[in-house]
């Protein structure tokens, strides 16, 4: 079995979160869903928790969570202690989010026109080490603003 992955979302985001999971599990990667399948509104907020407790608990590789524009469901998700989402607008934030930031989040919107294709995103991210050295200092800075 494959690394295992969390997908959240929320009403604004349906049908990319399910072309994502399908995406990863294609890859061989254990897709947990905790997002939503119906167009029945929820507050983002509550799937950003959600998604980052369980992602903080278990054993997973990254999370991908995903609302109507990433945004909001993003800044929630950065609330959380221990996470780093990003919202990568194109390949290159996507790949310097875990190259240089080491995010362990992706956030993506489902009501965008991305320029980059949202699945090539996913991908540059999976690709992707971490560089450490310098950006591992950064990083240990950007985690001790939640002290």
């Amino acid at each position: 079995m494959g690394q295992r992955v969390i997908i959240a979302n929320d009403h604004g985001a349906i049908e990319l979160k399910q072309q994502i999971a399908t995406h990863l599990e294609s890859k061989g990667f254990e897709v947990e869903n905790i997002g939503v399948d119906t167009t029945d509104s929820v507050d983002y907020p509550d799937i950003a928790e959600k998604a980052c407790k369980i992602f903080l608990a278990g054993d997973y590789a990254f999370g991908i969570v995903c609302c109507g524009t990433g945004i909001g469901i993003s800044i929630a998700a950065n609330k959380v202690d221990g996470i780093r989402c990003a919202l990568p607008q194109n390949i290159f934030a996507a790949t310097m989010a875990k190259e240089h930031n080491n995010a362990n989040f992706i956030a993506f919107g489902g009501r965008i026109e991305y320029g980059d294709d949202v699945l090539k995103m996913v991908d540059a991210f999976i690709d992707t080490e971490f560089e450490g050295g310098r950006h591992a200092d950064r990083v240990n800075k950007i985690m001790g603003l939640q002290d």
